[in-house]
């Protein structure tokens, strides 16, 4: 009797001499003696071919190949016995049911150590399972061993079982320091707990998760941060059940860097966009500060200061110098409440004084920003010598501080001072103060604009008022009130004019005009279109010519110049009255009766326009009327129509009043409730009466402004 192998031993030397796929599709197994009868059929046989054992056992195994299938199996079987070797080929079965099988057998002999070879094992699989398999398992094994980025299997535990040499690189660890154990025991440096949950996540729900971000060091890089894209799949068994997870990899560290500085850069030129629109828009000093501070708020700085020098805030000029320390005022403060670092900081409007040494004095010196990226005590103890605040501010968090200085035209206006308290925050860097100066440059430009309008529209004020007529006396029989309201701060003052002409016969030139324009130009025209008039007044020149030579006045002009102006030459007693326009709004009459109109007269043209002819109109007015005169600052108003002004006008004028000085004020009043966008000049005269009066008493005269 013959010592025969175990069947197990017999299976595993098969299948190792089949190249060792058993176990990886369902294989037939068949056992056949050397002459290549059937000995053995498996189940696994029986589900590939569809015979029952016996059905097949005794016959030869040739039988079970399709009718126009190659015979020569038989005889290679017989050649394998017959020299000790495995063969490994594809075949055409026949399988029961009647059609053919494609099969890719291993076949090896089965020894028997007396006999020689006595049987032959053959392992039989479907070929195109068999390909497939072989495939996937081709490309699985060049994808993982050769692929750039890295890859990783893990259990259901998410314990590692296996990593790629790329992952290997990427962690700086060997896969034998990786196999067993969970990522959050092999890197703490990352934000291991995150991308687990992430994992989780795919096990429970079967839904992949792709470019969670990884960040953190290894030993690969410990000197420095990595991000890392991580997309997790999970794997399943044939019956849907979760065995593991498939992650994979990639290294977007400089990707995430050029993303961040883009968009860092996205945001700057966002920023400078919207300072462009919001600072120094209006020509008011601390209107100016303060958007500069509210812009840099929470987008650069966690508390921004911006600070004017004293002399200038207080409306002079910048000063001799910065040698014995400087004065400033804060004139803007972001955020103004709710925050610890501004509670510490000195108020709006309170003046600082800085010593020659303080930093503050140093930094508008150098006329350089002036950067401590990292605040702590050391460099805190040196401020410390001049004010607690440093500590302070310390205290609250603040780790990042700039100085900026307010520089336009070369002239030192200021400081801007910025604050990063955010914890765990970056700190200021040369970005940061490339843009804090970008911001600084334009609001220095908004403040010395602001400095030179006030200057230029104060010089504008005082010219203006310097010129209208002081003393305002009448000719008897007319009682006389005036106004003069200039244009609020933000807007320049024109050259509105009016004035009283004593006349031949005992009349009176009623007279009112604006100069187109603003600022110093316009009230040096209106002051010597005035001096022109009541020179040419004294001469008892006819109203047309007058205005004639009113133009050949501003065609002497250096730069062209237009001016609306009104002439009303009265007789206060007769009542009569010679009109004479050109561009200007039309006098207003209330008559005694109540009657009010606007005299209907030719609006003419601007004086300046040249080749024009000026007419009169001839009005009489009862005894007692008003005769109302004022430029377009009263009538004119944004989205209101001009005739709609009007009627407001000439509704007022059929109030009682109990004196003229009452009626100019209620017209103000009334017509221009707000700060004015334009000069107002307004006269306003009641003809042919003469107000009873106590024995001794003066004639009334004009309103004061």
């Amino acid at each position: 009797m013959h010592e025969e192998m175990p069947f197990e031993d017999l299976i595993s030397g098969a299948a190792q001499d089949a190249g060792g796929w058993l176990g990886a599709l369902p294989v037939a197994l068949i056992a056949t003696s050397s002459e290549g009868l059937v000995v053995r059929w498996n189940h696994g046989a029986q589900e590939l071919l569809g015979y029952t054992p016996p059905q097949v056992l005794g016959r030869h195994i040739a039988d079970l190949l399709h009718p126009g299938a190659d015979r020569s199996l038989g005889r290679s079987l017989w050649e394998t016995t017959a020299t000790g070797r495995g063969v490994m080929g594809t075949v055409t079965a026949w399988h029961r049911s009647g059609h053919p099988l494609e099969l890719e057998i291993w076949a090896c002999p089965v020894p028997d150590r007396r006999h020689g070879a006595s049987a032959v094992l053959v392992f039989a699989a479907d070929a195109h399972a068999a390909r497939r398999i072989r495939g996937s398992s081709a490309v699985w094994d060049g994808l993982f061993a050769r692929s750039p980025v890295g890859i990783a299997v893990l259990d259901t535990q998410l314990r590692f079982l296996q990593v790629n040499p790329a992952l290997e690189a990427m962690n700086g660890l060997t896969e034998s320091a990786h196999v067993g154990r969970r990522l959050a025991e092999i890197l703490p440096e990352v934000n291991a707990d995150e991308m687990e949950e992430s994992m989780r996540q795919v096990l429970d729900t079967g839904e992949p998760v792709l470019d969670r971000r990884r960040t953190g060091r290894t030993p690969a890089d410990p000197e420095h941060d990595h991000v890392w894209s991580c997309s997790y799949v999970r794997v399943e068994d044939p019956g849907g059940r979760p065995i593991g997870i498939i992650a994979s990899l990639l290294d977007v560290t400089r990707q995430q860097r050029d993303q961040t500085e883009v968009e860092a850069g996205r945001r700057r030129l966002a920023l400078l966009s919207e300072a462009s629109s919001r600072i120094g828009g209006s020509l008011d000093l601390e209107r100016t500060a303060q958007e500069l501070a509210d812009l840099a708020v929470p987008h650069l700085a966690s508390a921004v200061t911006v600070d004017v020098l004293d002399s200038l805030a207080s409306g002079n000029e910048p000063g001799p110098g910065l040698a014995g320390g400087v004065a400033l005022r804060r004139l803007g403060k972001a955020p103004l409440t709710g925050s610890p670092v501004t509670q510490i900081l000195a108020p709006l409007g309170r003046t600082l004084t800085f010593p020659a040494a303080a930093p503050y004095t140093q930094a508008l010196s150098a006329r350089q920003p002036f950067l401590i990226a990292h605040l702590d005590e050391r460099v805190v103890a040196t401020a410390g010598r001049h004010t607690p605040k440093p500590a302070q501010l310390l205290e609250t968090g603040v780790h990042s501080f700039m100085m900026i200085p307010l520089v336009a035209r070369d002239v030192v206006l200021g400081v801007a001072t910025f604050y990063r308290a955010s914890p765990g925050g970056a700190s200021f860097g040369s970005d940061d103060v490339t843009l804090a100066a970008e911001l600084a440059a334009r609001a220095a430009i908004g403040i010395d604009n602001a400095r030179l309008y006030h200057h230029e529209h104060e010089t504008a004020v005082v010219l203006q008022r310097s010129m209208l007529p002081q003393h305002v006396t009448p000719p008897p029989g007319i009682e006389i009130a005036h106004r003069y309201l200039a244009a609020s701060d933000v807007n320049e003052v024109g050259g509105d004019w009016y004035d009283v002409l004593p006349l031949t016969g005992g009349r009176a030139g009623l007279l009112i005009g604006d100069v187109m324009g603003h600022g110093i130009a316009a009230a040096a025209v209106m002051g010597r279109l005035s001096a022109t008039v009541r020179a040419l007044a004294r001469l008892d020149m006819s109203p047309t010519a007058l205005l004639h030579q009113l133009e050949a006045t501003l065609a002497d002009l250096a730069e062209p110049m237009l001016a609306t102006f009104l002439y009303v030459v009265c007789d206060p007693a007769t009542g009569h009255c010679t009109v004479t326009r050109a561009g200007h709004p039309p006098p207003a009459v209330a008559e005694p009766d109540g009657t009010v109109y606007l005299v209907q007269t030719p609006p003419g043209v601007p004086l300046g326009v040249g080749g024009i002819t000026f007419t009169t109109t001839e009005i009489t007015l009862p005894p007692g009327s008003l005769l109302v005169l004022y430029t377009d600052g009263l009538i004119e108003a944004r989205s209101r129509d001009i005739d709609e002004r009007l009627g407001e006008l000439t509704s007022l004028l059929t109030e009682h009043h109990p004196s003229l000085d009452h009626l100019c004020d209620t017209l103000i009043a009334h017509l221009v409730p707000a700060s004015a966008d334009d000069d107002i000049a307004l006269l306003a005269a009641r003809i042919g009466t003469t107000p009873h009066l106590p024995p001794g008493s003066p004639r009334p005269v004009s309103g004061g402004p």
